[in-house]
């Protein structure tokens, strides 16, 4: 099968059974995904399928050949720069031990591209899948609203 992830199309010989995530992790070297929970309770694993966030742990890999697979690692600009989500988790200190922040700025991009950032209390409700042990939620609210008008008309999905 062939994925198409971060722009770039890779040729795979999965088993059918294999996920999103472990085909990323294990085939492609993208370990910014997180294998969390495996269980989709979590959502450490998030990445965008078409610009959707789907959980890589519960998505078979064929599931996403033919589309346009976005990970952490496809994010910043090929000069370096940040997304406008990633610079706005740095700038509210979004995170603490960092481990659910991968999945935490995937989930939050594809909040603010299906529409559900009007609110905080939307924000908070469409984010509800993913958890923090470190409790950084006030954080990650204020960063999406900031990044929010910074993503206006700019859809996250290379390929």
């Amino acid at each position: 099968m062939v994925l198409r992830v971060n722009g770039q199309e890779h040729r795979l010989a999965l088993d059918p059974r294999v996920t999103l995530l472990d085909a990323l992790r294990e085939e492609l070297g993208l370990t910014g995904a997180k294998k969390g929970c495996d269980q989709g309770q979590c959502g450490a694993c998030t990445v965008l399928l078409d610009g959707r966030r789907v959980l890589s742990c519960l998505t078979l890999a064929a599931r996403a050949a033919g589309g346009a697979v976005t990970t952490i690692e496809g994010l910043a600009t090929e000069d370096g720069g940040l997304h406008p989500m990633q610079q706005a988790f740095l700038d509210h200190d979004a995170f603490q031990c960092g481990y659910c922040t991968p999945g935490q700025i995937m989930s939050a991009i594809g909040c603010v591209q299906e529409g559900h950032a009007g609110t905080p209390d939307e924000i908070r409700e469409a984010m509800s899948g993913n958890l923090c042990r470190c409790a950084a939620y006030p954080n990650i609210v204020a960063a999406i609203e900031q990044a929010k008008p910074q993503m206006a008309g700019r859809r996250t999905e290379r390929g």
